[in-house]
């Protein structure tokens, strides 16, 4: 199939939740965490593998606060088995983030060594970094977003720091075991519950992001509301978290996925494709909305050093991106969060124009051309500008909050049968 759709340029509009200013806004909250700190105490600062907006600046911001209260702060990486769970990886993703020793000034300390602490009522073993359970106060960093494997009361925040992020690659894993019984949220709550109970937590930084990837709220959370505090930040996270304004897409393409996008890769709370699996058939039959027929991922970000899980929730992938892809990374977060499907490689193509033609073949149409609702987006963070074919764009012209803003125009392929970044142009 050489003939590809035409494209339009589409803007999703959302209300804007104002940027507060950040640096006032952590020397406010973490002041609030610093206010117990006793001189000359150390404290584990835990900044996870997420790609945060203003990381570096909330980081950096919070240190001094706490050097500002006299205390002695030092990084530790709170991310699992991310990195392909070696304190080099992990120290490399925070690098990528601008969080080192010469940036925040201060040691980050990657050591994966961990100590048990405690048990969960069911009986499991929670552990915590030696590295943190030796200093005098832990603050935790996170955003609050809806979790890529599950939905509940909590999500991925600072509850599921302390628990796989301080529990490094052991902690990670033993989470998992215990959830593919109990499930995430009791499995979560308990082995957090022991922390809170017997870490020297101080409280948590939480971080609230809009649909522009813009810091919106941030939120300290002291160790005695630890517990409870996460339910209405995840509920107002929610609302923040963007969308697909479609109901059917029958090719999604995506240019990047990775750990610095979402924990599973690509955001199953965007795509409807959960980490366990998904049915590849091509009629709906009664799933939400947007139903995703096909899949198309282009790239791997740089900020996941090889580490593609997610790529298995995809139909097709590039030749380039399975290059470059890390085995052992991929593995080693797959299997601790025991999502092996997530690892799995799709067909891979050596071109872009190859790899759609095959999936719009393989979608059935009388005439693909003309009939294919194709998406087009830079990954499952950025959905504020987009393209869409012909027939997608007949489908949603009227729909409140959508715009075109160029088109209806060719893909644009390269001498090399590439696209080039969704972003440009336009």
């Amino acid at each position: 199939m050489n003939e590809m759709p035409r494209m339009v340029r589409v803007r999703q509009r959302f209300a804007r939740v104002a940027e507060p200013d950040v640096p006032a806004a952590v020397r406010r909250e973490a002041g609030k965490l610093a206010a117990a700190v006793r001189p000359g105490a150390r404290i584990a600062v835990a900044v996870g593998s997420r790609g945060i907006t203003n990381l570096a600046t909330i980081v950096r911001g919070t240190i001094e606060v706490l050097q500002a209260a006299g205390a002695a702060p030092f990084i530790i990486p709170a991310m699992g088995s991310h990195g392909g769970a070696t304190p080099e990886g992990q120290r490399a993703i925070l690098a990528d983030y601008g969080v080192t020793d010469a940036a925040m000034g201060v040691p980050v300390r990657p050591s994966l060594e961990v100590q048990e602490i405690g048990r969960t009522a069911e009986g499991a073993a929670v552990v915590c970094s030696t590295e943190a359970m030796a200093a005098d106060g832990i603050v935790l960093i996170n955003r609050i977003k809806p979790h890529t494997d599950f939905q509940g009361t909590i999500g991925s925040g600072l509850l599921k720091m302390a628990v796989i992020g301080l529990g490094k690659h052991a902690g990670a894993a033993a989470m998992h075991r215990a959830a593919s019984w109990i499930g995430h949220e009791r499995s979560i709550r308990g082995m957090a519950k022991v922390i809170v109970a017997r870490a020297p937590l101080l409280g948590g930084l939480a971080i609230l992001e809009n649909q522009f990837h813009e810091t919106a709220k941030l939120v300290a959370i002291p160790r005695a509301e630890m517990e409870g505090a996460e339910e209405a930040l995840l509920e107002e996270a929610r609302t923040l978290l963007p969308r697909l304004p479609f109901e059917e897409i029958d090719l999604l393409v995506v240019d990047w996925i990775g750990k610095n996008i979402s924990g599973a890769g690509l955001d199953p709370n965007v795509t409807n494709r959960w980490v366990q699996g998904y049915i590849g058939g091509l009629r709906r039959e009664g799933r939400p909305a947007p139903f995703i027929r096909r899949l198309f991922v282009r790239d791997l970000t740089p900020e996941s050093h090889g580490n593609a899980i997610g790529i298995g929730l995809a139909d097709a992938t590039t030749t380039r991106l399975v290059r470059g892809l890390d085995l052992r990374a991929t593995a080693v977060n797959s299997l601790t969060s025991l999502t092996p499907g997530g690892a799995k490689i799709p067909i891979a193509f050596d071109t872009d124009r190859e790899a759609m033609a095959a999936m719009m073949v393989s979608l059935c149409l009388d005439d693909a051309v003309r009939q294919a609702r194709i998406v087009r987006i830079e990954s499952t963070l950025v959905l504020t500008e987009m393209e869409i074919s012909e027939a997608a764009w007949a489908e949603v012209s009227g729909k409140p909050g959508l715009e075109a803003l160029t088109g209806p125009r060719e893909l644009g392929f390269g001498p090399d049968g590439n696209l080039p970044p969704v972003a440009a142009g336009g």
